[in-house]
């Protein structure tokens, strides 16, 4: 019998389950179709945003849409219009339910569990496919999918149930597979974001006319120590490579914005006779607060390109 048998929300940059359908389901296969449900949640953020996994007896299809996705389960022989009208109906309530806002601010798991109710309802609905036939025009549906069709995922991609992947993730390019190229763009700029590198800049401004300073100052009185103006340009140097994280994504960015923190405290700690306790804890808690915001913009997902 073809049936959709579970649902869940979950947000797209972290994994974070929102909400679920109650299932009592405990067989072998759907135990382990929901270890295949863990696995695609930490990966949502690098696959296209309609995907179908086959797994067997059962098929696992989710939308995504402005950082949440629609995930459900069903069995193989169950109509793929019929499983995506299903999901952008979830997706449409869900939007006029809950603001963005606190889907991207919700901590704990399963906090938006009331829209279960929501889920078995339409889960229930979608399973009488007569009463769906009637009441529904599943025209636009089936011409989207063939102008778009969803992106099939294969078990060797995914890894297996266990954790441990068989392959690597290759590059996607509409028939090919899923994006995973260190050059990733990132989340979009927020307001603490923009002020961090405007503070960078400036603090590594004010190093730069500082070592200038220093060397018309060592060129006038042989007795000044070198030193200093090394002090200055490597800070303006670590400064500027603060904003060159923030913007653009590398490998190893967060250590390398750690490292970066460090040789800022460490220039500062050697101007100590030079600049006074202001200057010195503007400069170092601009370099901590620009690390914390590299922390927190993280590379987000490829969008998809089904090259149609």
């Amino acid at each position: 019998m073809s049936m959709i048998l579970s649902a869940s929300v979950v947000r797209v940059r972290d994994g974070l389950p929102l909400s679920a359908s109650t299932d009592y389901e405990q067989s072998t296969g759907m135990q382990e179709c929901r270890k295949y449900f863990k696995m695609l949640s930490k990966k949502l953020s690098q696959l296209p945003d309609r995907c179908t996994l086959k797994t067997g007896q059962y098929n696992i299809n989710f939308i995504s849409s402005l950082g949440v996705s629609y995930m459900m389960l069903c069995t193989e022989n169950y109509p793929s219009v019929l499983a995506f009208c299903f999901l952008d109906e979830l997706q449409k309530e869900f939007i006029t339910t809950y603001n963005m806002m606190k889907t991207n601010t919700a901590i704990r798991p399963y906090c938006f569990i009331e829209f279960d109710n929501f889920i078995q309802r339409t889960k229930q609905r979608y399973n009488n496919t007569r009463s769906v036939s009637t009441k529904m025009n599943l025209a636009d549906m089936q011409t989207e999918i063939k102008l778009r069709p969803p992106y099939q995922i294969s078990v060797s991609e995914l890894g297996s149930p266990n954790g441990f992947a068989h392959v690597s993730v290759g590059e996607y390019k509409g028939t090919g597979k899923i994006s995973a190229a260190p050059h990733q763009h990132l989340e979009p700029v927020t307001l603490p974001g923009i002020v961090s590198f405007v503070l960078s800049l400036l603090c590594g401004a004010l190093n730069l006319i500082r070592g200038f300073h220093a060397i018309e100052s060592l060129l006038q009185n042989e007795g000044e120590d070198f030193s200093y103006v090394i002090a200055f340009f490597l800070g303006t140097a670590a400064c500027l490579y603060q904003c060159y994280l923030f913007v653009y994504y590398t490998g190893w960015r967060n250590a390398k914005s750690f490292l970066t923190f460090g040789l800022i405290c460490l220039c500062n700690m050697y101007l100590y006779e030079l600049r006074n306790l202001w200057q010195l804890f503007f400069h170092v808690t601009v370099g901590a607060f620009s690390t914390l915001q590299i922390r927190l913009r993280q590379p987000q997902g490829k969008s998809p390109d089904y090259n149609v």
